[in-house]
């Protein structure tokens, strides 16, 4: 196998352990975990709002230590650590190690995930870099997917340890194998050189001076927040709304996860395409109303079949999300020193949103007995989003006034 399609798969398969198993296996076993380790769902809001600060911080030591020791070295320690933690987590029945163990899980997730930029950069074409990274995102989808078989096998027998040991394994092997290809290629040196010398408009963004602070800017940390807000807590909370207030048994709450794995394989790559022929706002719009059905669902028919319609609907919108906010920035920005700093700050607010969101829907399960009120809110979270993207200036006419490239 040629190493730019070697390296692209395997980071795709340790995307799927570090998000897939890593963040968000612990929402499809918390019934089973609470059962044998009794906590209550203010220590899941705790606990998930924890892995969101882990994410923030690893993100930003990513960033400072990535330039330092390379971007190959990163991703293989940060796989390595992964598989350590999935495998010490059935080890234990203490909670607070447990929450210390899915918080360095989480962290994990984003210092495996921001070198690959340079990792990529320097094995695949320019040409084919949007689609490597395509592809290399998508993997929590399949992560997700595995653990929508896994568990069923194990959970119902009351064996939810024997789950974190399958994936630990798993990830193991991933992270073994990307260290030989890494090694094998020699990417586990320094990373890129330096880029040249930003110009006058580069350096006063990249120093924070008001030309930075723009209304869209604005918009943008704003939406960033607020998706963080919605679309965490949805899944943090979805396999406990389902099984422990709407009744369904494990196989089919399995399914709804299976649902949002497989949608999601496809979901990133399709509203891609959509958003280069339709323009990113419109794909914007697609997504967030997409949000707003499936958590209203979940509000005012929680019954039957609607639960998988609304599975399709959220995959649908949660995948490319993540793809639509930066490729929006990267067309507006003055320059790619701007887009940086930019999508940089967007993602500390999206984690930001994300633990204030699992937090607070943590508290509020608790106080009122029902998630229906959570999803209320999420609903009422993506209509805002809808609202402020009405605000959001087209992408298309401001590329072309900046002498900019429109794709």
């Amino acid at each position: 196998m040629r190493l730019n399609v070697a390296v692209v798969v395997l980071l795709t398969g340790l995307v799927a352990a570090t998000y897939g198993f890593g963040i968000y296996l612990f929402a499809q076993l918390v019934p089973d975990m609470q059962a044998s380790l009794g906590f209550g769902f203010s220590y899941v809001g705790t606990i998930t709002a924890s892995a969101q600060l882990g994410f923030l911080l690893c993100a930003m030591l990513a960033v400072w230590l990535t330039p330092k020791v390379g971007g190959g070295r990163m991703i293989a320690a940060s796989g390595a650590v992964c598989a350590l933690a999935l495998l010490l987590i059935p080890l234990s029945s203490n909670t607070f190690v447990i929450g210390v163990l899915l918080t360095l899980l989480a962290g994990t997730a984003a210092t495996v995930f921001v070198p690959m930029v340079d990792v990529i950069a320097r094995v695949v074409a320019y040409r084919y870099r949007g689609l490597a990274m395509g592809l290399v995102s998508s993997g929590t989808s399949y992560g997700v997917a595995i653990n929508s078989l896994l568990v069923p096998i194990y959970a119902p027998q009351g064996e939810w340890r024997s789950v974190w040991w399958v994936v630990g394994l798993l990830t193991l092997a991933m992270a073994v194998l990307v260290l030989v290809v890494l090694k094998r290629g020699g990417l586990l040196g320094q990373t890129l050189p330096s880029a040249p010398t930003a110009t006058t408009d580069e350096a006063a963004s990249s120093s924070g001076r008001p030309g930075l602070i723009r209304p869209w800017v604005l918009l943008i940390w704003s939406m960033n927040f607020l998706i963080g807000f919605a679309t965490f807590p949805f899944q943090t909370y979805l396999s406990s709304y389902l099984r422990t207030e709407l009744g369904f048994d494990v196989q089919y709450t399995a399914q709804v996860w299976a649902v949002i794995g497989f949608v999601g394989m496809f979901a990133g790559l399709a509203v891609g395409w959509l958003s280069d022929r339709t323009g990113l706002r419109f794909a914007m719009y697609l997504v967030y109303g997409c949000v707003v059905t499936a958590a209203l669902i979940f509000v005012v028919q929680p019954s039957g079949h609607w639960p998988l319609v609304a599975a399709v609907l959220f995959s649908t919108a949660f995948y490319p999300i993540f793809g639509l906010i930066p490729a929006y920035v990267s067309k507006l920005a003055s320059s790619s020193a701007m887009a940086v700093s930019i999508f940089g700050i967007a993602n500390v607010m999206q984690g930001s949103g994300g633990m204030l969101g699992n937090y607070g829907a943590g508290l509020l399960a608790n106080h009122s007995g029902s998630f229906a009120g959570v999803y209320a809110v999420i609903s009422g979270v993506g209509v805002l989003l809808i609202v402020l993207t009405l605000r959001l200036p087209s992408e298309a006419p401001a590329a072309a006034s900046k002498g900019l490239a429109v794709g």
